[in-house]
């Protein structure tokens, strides 16, 4: 049915909007694929898409809320680690590639990408190339433990899954609270806890 793969979509897209660090979309996928018995590749294909406008959608807003929520310095000192990201050229898109490709959340990448009104063209296309590179094997391999079920059902909530919980809001913390400025203009490593307004 078509709509089962609406949800696909829908789910992606929903746990990448949300600019906390959750569970990743792959999950979603596998879940619905598991579920409903979907085809594999349509499954990866939508809900990588899904993911992307999730991504889009929540760079978008972060861009305009982040005026409303943070301090001018904070904002000003997120928008100077982004140009000096924008200086490095490609080296900054082999970074965003091989950070999508880790097993760690995005959300930091995409509030931070939004924080700096970074064009979404500049980080979506590697984005996408690691996204679906490791959201097809994830998908993947769901499907071979989706044969061992009770063994996936005691994982969701393992080491690896605090982990990657643990680290996407230490890089969230770090984009916030880093005097970014004065860590790559003057070497100094400072915290700054005045960021709202």
């Amino acid at each position: 049915m078509w709509w089962q793969y609406v949800l696909v979509f829908l789910g992606a897209m929903l746990v990448d909007i949300v600019p906390l660090p959750l569970p990743p979309a792959f999950t979603v996928m596998i879940f619905f694929q598991i579920y409903y018995g979907l085809h594999i590749w349509p499954v990866i294909i939508i809900g990588v898409l899904g993911s992307i406008a999730g991504r889009t959608i929540l760079t978008l807003y972060v861009a305009r809320l982040s005026d409303h929520i943070f301090s001018v310095a904070k904002n000003e000192d997120v928008r100077f680690l982004g140009k000096k990201l924008k200086e490095k050229g490609w080296k900054s898109q082999a970074l965003i590639l091989l950070y999508s490709l880790m097993p760690l959340p995005t959300t930091p990448l995409f509030i931070a990408g939004g924080m700096v009104r970074m064009k979404t063209i500049y980080i979506i296309p590697p984005f996408v190339i690691g996204k679906f590179s490791s959201d097809a094997v994830a998908v993947l391999l769901g499907d071979y433990a989706a044969r061992n079920i009770d063994t996936l059902m005691r994982g969701i909530v393992s080491w690896e899954s605090v982990t990657g919980l643990i680290i996407g809001l230490t890089l969230i913390f770090a984009l916030l609270y880093i005097d970014w400025r004065t860590l790559l203009q003057d070497k100094k490593f400072r915290l700054k806890f005045q960021i709202w307004k």
